[in-house]
């Protein structure tokens, strides 16, 4: 009898690289407008919420999912959420760039 396949993770890490990914690429579009990086802070933010729904909303389908993201995984979406909309608010407030971008 061949023995049972391997159980898949409880835990994914796999947010991470690309929350700091997304983080890059809005820190990099931040020069051209102040609204990327403060759009892209969103998006992580909304993210951050549906991970967190996954491990807490009982109401939710995706609480019963084999693998959910980790805490860290999560932590790491609104941490970086929170560097780009501070970052674009901190970027808006020292003019570093304009809010439209020059066409």
């Amino acid at each position: 009898m061949p023995p049972p396949p391997p159980a898949p993770p409880p835990r994914s890490h796999a947010a991470i690289p690309v929350a700091l990914v997304v983080v890059g690429i809005g820190l990099y579009l931040a020069r051209f407008t102040v609204l990327l990086p403060a759009l892209f802070g969103l998006a992580l933010f909304w993210a951050g919420l549906a991970f967190l729904s996954t491990r807490l909303n009982p109401l939710s389908p995706h609480f019963y999912l084999t693998t959910k993201p980790s805490w860290s995984a999560i932590g790491v979406v609104f941490l970086g959420a929170a560097a780009l909309v501070g970052g674009a608010y901190a970027m808006y407030r020292a003019q570093y760039a304009p809010l439209l971008p020059h066409l």
